[in-house]
């Protein structure tokens, strides 16, 4: 590997960091600690830093070239490059036991964005530091991308009509993917995901008296069956969709038909022509099940984020970075886009750019995202960092 030196002699700074972030998690849009601490951070390294864009969010921007040296200046190519980092922690009650484990209990980051953060901040020190571009870096700290969109409301508030941008490239952990190695592709690279709400709503009545009511917890049961049929049967074997019933809730006690029940669930999509008819049948299939049974279905969609799509040229641009810091035969470009969701979609539908993987290791003991035991590997700070100041220095190239 051709780690960045300064960067590796950062690491245990940069570990220190990310350690304490991991032990202060604030979750979506409540960001103020870590948000403080990145401006502080960033207006330490000599950054311009602007706060309160989608409430917690904080934007760094680099400025260097033409023999220009203060980051007040324009920098001399006019070309500019935006790299992203998430910020915002998961509402999980960590079960790891050791020294930097979370201190608010009911929050936690099992995702990895500590390590998000600390790698981009370890990036804007050595590039504050050594200014070996021609343009203008921002450095995007984003909030809430767990379920709350903070990247389409830094998009609406207008974070690339401020800094506008050529380019954006985001970066995201993978338990699983070898630590030293990465992914990229051109293409979808995680999929699209919104959510259903159904409320069946029948009669209730006395459990033993059930030719009485109509009983919504049967239709409902025939329905989570019907929805099963979506994926395979209306969708087209090649092409990736999931539909998960993830709740079913009703009733209250063991003598009782309840009057209603309520499902809810999520479906993912790589292709708008899916979504859509996912969408169609979830409709049909709600109003023929219910009726069947003799009841009545309400169905609510809830939008949720698009397919995170990379362009093709900066995907490219993003593996031979990746490539020229632990080789080319460490990036994969081909691995299988994932069915998870990601609300940077949002920045790569404004403006071209591609988002990847860093390898975090073989995620075994529980070390999964989402998943109570997770933490990120500290070992791979110094690679997503050179990674980041490698890109830059590629992409605006003095």
């Amino acid at each position: 590997m051709a780690l960045i030196q300064r960067l590796q002699d950062l690491a245990p700074t940069m570990a220190a960091w990310r350690r304490d972030l991991h032990a202060h998690p604030e979750t979506a849009f409540e960001e103020h600690r870590t948000a403080a601490l990145v401006a502080e951070r960033l207006t330490s390294f000599g950054c311009e830093v602007h706060t309160g864009l989608a409430g917690t969010g904080v934007v760094g921007v680099l400025r260097a070239g033409a023999g220009l040296a203060g980051a007040g200046q324009a920098g001399g190519s006019g070309r500019s490059i935006g790299l992203r980092a998430d910020m915002d922690a998961l509402p999980i009650t960590e079960a790891n036991t050791f020294a930097h484990g979370s201190r608010h209990p009911g929050r936690m980051h099992a995702c990895g964005h500590d390590g998000h953060t600390t790698m981009l901040l370890g990036a804007a020190q050595y590039l504050a530091e050594t200014r070996r571009f021609d343009g203008t870096v921002v450095l995007i700290f984003q909030p809430a991308e767990e379920n709350e969109g903070g990247g389409r409301v830094m998009v609406q508030e207008g974070l690339f009509e401020r800094f506008p941008v050529q380019a954006v490239y985001g970066l995201h952990n993978w338990p699983g993917l070898a630590e030293g190695r990465f992914a990229v592709r051109e293409g979808p690279m995680m999929a699209g995901c919104d959510q259903f709400e159904i409320e069946l709503r029948g009669r209730g009545c006395h459990a033993a008296m059930a030719e009485e009511g109509i009983d919504p917890i049967v239709a409902g049961s025939a329905l989570v069956q019907a929805l099963q049929t979506i994926t395979s049967r209306n969708i087209a074997a090649a092409d990736a969709a999931v539909v998960s019933v993830t709740q079913f809730h009703g009733g209250e006690t063991w003598n009782v038909i309840p009057a209603s029940v309520v499902l809810r669930g999520s479906l993912r999509y790589f292709r708008n022509e899916v979504r859509d008819t996912i969408h169609r049948r979830l409709h049909s299939l709600c109003d023929g099940v219910a009726s069947a049974h003799g009841a009545q279905a309400e169905l609510r969609l809830i939008p949720g984020y698009p397919p995170t799509v990379n362009s093709a040229a900066e995907a490219d641009i993003a593996a031979a970075a990746m490539a020229a810091v632990v080789g080319a035969d460490r990036v994969d470009t081909h691995l299988p886009p994932t069915m998870g969701a990601e609300d940077f979609a949002y920045m790569l539908q404004a403006r071209p750019g591609a988002y990847g993987w860093i390898g975090n290791g073989p995620g075994t003991g529980g070390c999964l995202l989402h998943n109570p035991r997770y933490d990120f590997n500290d070992a791979v700070l110094a690679i997503g960092a050179s990674y980041w100041a490698t890109l830059v220095e590629r992409v605006l190239a003095a």
